[in-house]
């Protein structure tokens, strides 16, 4: 009987002590951002780091937006990185040295090395095969789920990787639903 007390005691403890550390429950329960605020944490001005690599910038972003790298884990940059040949229908090579400089950027800011908390979402829900897009990661279709799809085909938006479309400042790597207008509808609150 003093066994059972003294591990049902030792479980409230660890409960407490857990729900107490900013981050850790709301991570391993997959709370949404609102619940977050509640709680009163704090947020950096921006939910993950934003692209700030020059050589990045221009030969990724010359074609599409520059994605955060804390947006898809190390494995998935690997991937992509290792494919430029078929990127997608085009043929997204880079010289060598292009080519280890923006591995070693992606791998280093990626969503499983990142200290931003949305990024870290984005590769603690991340399991299985590395996927090549964002919008295949369990994170991303969980904040998305409630966009119906005649708005993601609208020719104001065309596609889930549009992020600029809704997210005004994606660019900057600030993802908050409160920063989403879709043009053609406003601003969206889900």
């Amino acid at each position: 009987m003093k066994t059972s007390i003294f591990s049902v005691l030792a479980l409230l403890m660890i409960v407490t002590l857990i729900s107490g550390v900013p981050g850790i429950w709301n991570e391993a329960m997959g709370d949404d951002d609102d619940d977050e605020r509640r709680q009163g944490m704090r947020y950096q001005s921006s939910y993950v780091n934003p692209a700030k690599n020059s050589l990045y910038a221009e030969e990724c972003g010359g074609c599409h937006l520059a994605y955060a790298p804390g947006l898809l884990p190390t494995a998935s940059w690997d991937k992509l990185m290792t494919g430029l040949k078929d990127h997608f229908g085009d043929n997204a090579e880079l010289d060598a040295d292009s080519m280890a400089q923006i591995s070693k950027y992606l791998r280093a800011n990626s969503a499983d090395a990142s200290g931003y908390q949305r990024s870290r979402r984005f590769a603690y829900k991340a399991r299985g095969p590395a996927p090549l897009r964002i919008t295949e990661l369990p994170y991303f279709k969980q904040k998305h789920r409630e966009i119906p799809q005649r708005i993601i085909e609208s020719k104001q938006v065309g596609n889930l990787s549009r992020c600029g479309s809704c997210h005004q400042d994606a660019a900057k790597g600030v993802f908050d639903e409160d920063n989403v207008y879709i043009k053609g509808v406003g601003r969206w609150d889900d």
